[in-house]
């Protein structure tokens, strides 16, 4: 076929393949609109439960420490947001509003001054509840005051807050933040005497706080600690990996950008240590893989750094082994307290 015969045909070939394109988009299966609306109106209802259900928690969490404790629930603020879908837009560039429960023991509110434990709650856009009140009962009985905040990513707050998530990123601002918060609003707080503790995301969240700011932490306790990301997207399904890779999110899979979830892991940022430090784990964790924690630990000790820890074999309870109320529970965080105690002095040691 000669060049003129095929410049000749060229318009019909356009548009036969126009043709085809537009027919099989009228083939494709459209997305009805009205389930669209049943799906938006079911995710506005998810969180207007979760509001609820944090509101109603908050009545019963302020009920149940008022014996021992000066309970309150204020707000401060953390970085901007990481992602901001309208960077021209009113207000886009604002810091986070970011909400914390704080609690004053009682007893030692007119003595000298007080130790502070910072408590990071876990989970993937968990929050801090009612279910951790006897973990800070046993502290504010030793006269810790306690901060507790939920940081960006939080569930009870909305779907907008829900969406700021930046797990290991500036989430870990929002907690540093609450700490100065805390001490700068309360004269009665020994700055210098602070400590900080989380489990699992919390755990994580409370190794890179020491990393990334050792002059702010006395001492600190990591349970079951979330320590690798790129480990933890090759053993996790695909739902949880999604959770990063959201829009509002990560954006990027651990394939994408390995370096982004590398600067977020703990056993990645192990030379930083400086603050005196107690891990604990558990071998038949169903959330923290072991192999996580194991690999923190190998980290810490090629960089020399002297810390504590303790590898507990197969303890009933799994992931929550030293949070639940059976013998073994309770003395995992005796062997916590005392060890806090060594750096931070409470008015009333635990026994």
């Amino acid at each position: 076929m000669n060049f003129r015969l095929k410049l000749a045909l060229a318009p019909a070939s356009l548009v036969l393949a126009l043709n085809v394109f537009a027919q099989e988009r009228e083939t494709r299966p459209q997305e009805d609109p009205a389930q669209q609306r049943i799906r938006a109106l079911e995710e506005r209802l998810n969180f207007l439960e979760q509001t609820l259900a944090k509101d109603i928690d908050d009545l019963m969490l302020f009920r149940r420490l008022d014996d021992i404790a000066v309970v309150d629930k204020v707000s401060y603020t953390g970085p901007p947001p990481r992602v901001i879908p309208n960077p021209t837009g009113q207000g886009a560039g604002n810091p986070v509003i970011v909400r914390a429960y704080t609690f004053l023991p009682k007893r030692n509110l007119s003595g000298g001054k007080l130790p502070l434990i910072v408590f990071v709650h876990g989970g993937v856009h968990g929050d801090f509840n009612s279910g951790s009140l006897h973990i800070v009962r046993e502290l504010v009985e030793q006269g810790y005051a306690v901060i507790a905040p939920d940081y960006r990513g939080s569930t009870g707050y909305g779907r907008g807050f829900w969406q700021l998530i930046d797990y290991g990123g500036l989430e870990n601002d929002d907690v540093l933040a609450g700490k100065r918060w805390m001490v700068e609003n309360n004269p009665n707080i020994d700055p210098q005497r602070v400590g900080i503790i989380g489990w699992s995301h919390g755990g994580m969240i409370t190794l890179m706080n020491i990393f990334d700011h050792p002059e702010d932490y006395k001492v600190a306790y990591a349970g079951v600690p979330v320590s690798d990301l790129i480990a933890r997207m090759g053993y996790k399904n695909q739902g949880y990996r999604d959770q990063f890779s959201a829009p509002y999110h990560l954006g990027k899979t651990a394939e994408q950008n390995v370096n982004e979830y590398k600067r977020r892991s703990p056993a990645w940022n192990a030379e930083k240590l400086q603050t005196p430090l107690l891990i604990h784990t558990n071998s038949n964790d169903e959330d923290v893989n072991v192999l996580e924690v194991e690999h923190l630990i190998k980290s810490l000790k090629a960089a020399g750094k002297k810390f504590e820890y303790k590898i507990y074999e197969n303890a009933p309870g799994g992931h929550a082994f030293n949070r639940i109320d059976t013998k073994m529970a309770k003395e995992s965080r005796l062997e916590i307290w005392r060890f806090l105690a060594q750096y931070l002095n409470p008015p009333n040691l635990a026994k």
